[in-house]
């Protein structure tokens, strides 16, 4: 399956806002307390939303046939988990993918499609974060060959760092 990234519009905001929900729901039925602000989500995340579509950094997840398999938000800079960095980065934030889609390594998929683009731009890094308490989450980065570098905590949870070098 051919993996392809469409810019989001802020005409799609509502569509990203329910992306989140759903899975923040779906997340919820696995007994994992990770998202769960995305049911109800504050206002700083919603404006952190607009603000990641305003800076054209969310973009549909699609196959070759246009068909919404979930989003992404990729970021040359993550001042609020990362701070300054010297090192050229591509930092990952909300990969959700769909719930009729999910066990099928997507996940794994994208990840590897922003390595290549991000190669191509010459990045040193693939950056991200994962709730600390998500064990499942932080181990299935880890077998994708990220590694913990830090912890940043933040006002509703505590966050490792992984990276991994391109």
């Amino acid at each position: 399956m051919t993996i392809q990234f469409k810019q989001i519009e802020p005409k799609d905001k509502e569509v990203v806002l329910h992306l989140f929900k759903e899975t923040a729901e779906k997340i919820h039925q696995m007994n994992v307390d990770h998202w769960q602000y995305w049911k109800n989500p504050p206002q700083e995340k919603i404006q952190w939303v607009e603000e990641g579509i305003q800076n054209k950094e969310f973009f549909f997840i699609e196959t070759s046939n246009n068909e919404n398999l979930g989003m992404v938000r990729i970021m040359n800079e993550d001042m609020l988990y990362w701070g300054k960095q010297n090192e050229k980065a591509k930092y990952i934030h909300s990969l959700v993918i769909k719930e009729a889609y999910n066990g099928k390594g997507l996940g794994s998929k994208v990840i590897e499609a922003i390595a290549r683009n991000a190669q191509k731009e010459d990045t040193k890094y693939l950056r991200l974060d994962a709730v600390a308490k998500n064990t499942g989450l932080c181990r299935y980065y880890e077998k994708l060959g990220f590694k913990k570098v830090g912890e940043k905590a933040m006002p509703l949870s505590v966050n490792n760092l992984y990276e991994k070098a391109l």
